[in-house]
């Protein structure tokens, strides 16, 4: 087939884009709802803080109780009362007064600013302040972060930390996100072994099995793996049990851009093939099907391919289905040598980032695993390009950005 007759990786992925369905929505604790997407929008039952709060530990006074003093012009407060975090006093405090306070502790009533405890003095009672303050120094007003009724958090953000952290103190002790598509994943080949120490024959390490296992895991997603022969029969068979009880299917092997491969024909034959060959390097013979509904990824059996393929076609499918958007970070780096290529085509080259340049890996196999662990990022070659020369800018992927 020439180039022109694949279909480009940009209308491959509108393609399975537009066939996406989103995962159901589930509420659970927000104790498990850490690297979930949340599907909700939070809006605030609460003000945070929810009261005028000391920012230090110090005592809380009156500002113009201090005022034109300084170390050389010291004052005299008496403490009538000492809170806390946790902890709130019940007087009013008056001038002339100072109430020792933890940070975090409610201001007192009548209180309008804290002075640090590192410039004062206490004896008995009796406290010497060596500095002057103005109103609301030292305080964390009410609703300083945000208040009550505020949008605090948008549907389909990833939960990390922070997001916990302000959907508790928005008020909230569960969350609604969306589930955990399961994913099935079919090793096909014949030849294929699980790793022993010594090879018998033909077989070949199933390393796609670990590789597209890892890959489902990183994109937040539940992967089940099977192995099958090259069997149309055997495969078919598979595919009707996995589609009944998963969300979706990533196939590998079989997929080569001819008639008779195993997996493309079986896929034809219970669905829709909108895509079989894509004008990419490497990654040519991936294939997208739509079978009772559920999505069928069908990537090379070469493990370097799949992995590309995973990365460009996969891996975006994968988040959207949490209904989470997901745009990896392009960087741009000057390359340290002549890279070819060919018009119509784009290329993924395996690369290595140094500094503000980027070596791309002399290996150009598609099963060469070895690129993948000496490399930390691809070169993309655009299709409206015949290679970059040695110096000139070029668009690099770091693999770092492709996690979620």
């Amino acid at each position: 087939m020439f180039l022109s007759q694949f279909t480009t990786p940009d209308d491959a992925k509108k393609i399975i884009t537009d066939s996406l369905k989103t995962s159901a929505v589930e509420e659970i604790p927000l104790e498990k709802a850490y690297q979930r997407v949340i599907a909700q929008e939070v809006i605030s039952t609460l003000n945070s803080p929810p009261f005028d709060r000391s920012a230090m530990d110090g005592y809380a006074i009156l500002a113009e109780d201090s005022f034109s003093h300084s170390e050389a012009n010291p004052f005299h407060l008496k403490v009538v009362d000492r809170i806390g975090a946790g902890e709130k006093s019940n007087l009013k405090l008056k001038s002339g007064e100072a109430i020792k306070i933890a940070t975090g502790a409610p201001i007192p009533a009548g209180a309008n600013a804290v002075v640090m405890e590192e410039y004062t003095h206490e004896e008995d009672d009796t406290l010497e302040v060596l500095t002057s303050v103005v109103p609301g120094e030292n305080v964390s007003p009410a609703g300083e972060d945000f208040n009550k009724g505020d949008l605090v958090l948008k549907k389909g953000k990833l939960l990390g930390p922070a997001e916990l952290a302000i959907i508790a103190s928005a008020g909230f002790s569960k969350v609604k996100i969306f589930k955990k598509p399961k994913i099935a994943v079919l090793i096909t080949g014949s030849e294929l072994v699980m790793p022993k120490n010594i090879l018998e024959g033909a077989e070949v390490i199933n390393s796609n099995h670990f590789t597209i296992k890892s890959m489902v895991e990183s994109c937040l997603a539940i992967p089940k793996v099977l192995h099958s022969i090259d069997s149309a029969e055997l495969v078919e068979e598979i595919f009707e049990k996995l589609l009944d009880e998963y969300d979706a299917l990533i196939t590998t092997g079989g997929t080569a851009i001819s008639k008779g491969d195993v997996v493309v024909d079986v896929a034809e034959k219970l669905g829709d093939v909108p895509i079989h060959g894509v004008s990419l390097r490497p990654g040519k013979p991936f294939g997208f099907a739509q079978i009772h509904g559920k999505p069928v990824f069908m990537l090379s059996g070469f493990p370097v391919a799949a992995m590309v393929q995973f990365d460009v076609f996969v891996r975006q499918a994968l988040f959207k289905m949490q209904g989470l958007t997901f745009k990896p970070l392009l960087v741009q780096k000057k390359a340290t040598r002549k890279i070819p290529s060919t018009l119509g085509r784009i290329d993924y080259i395996r690369a290595k980032i140094e500094g503000q340049m980027v070596r791309p890996l002399k290996i150009k196999g598609s099963g060469i695993i070895k690129s993948m662990v000496e490399s930390d990022s691809y070169i993309i070659i655009p299709e409206n390009l015949e290679g970059i020369e040695k110096g000139a800018e070029c668009e690099v992927l770091p693999y770092h950005s492709l996690k979620a």
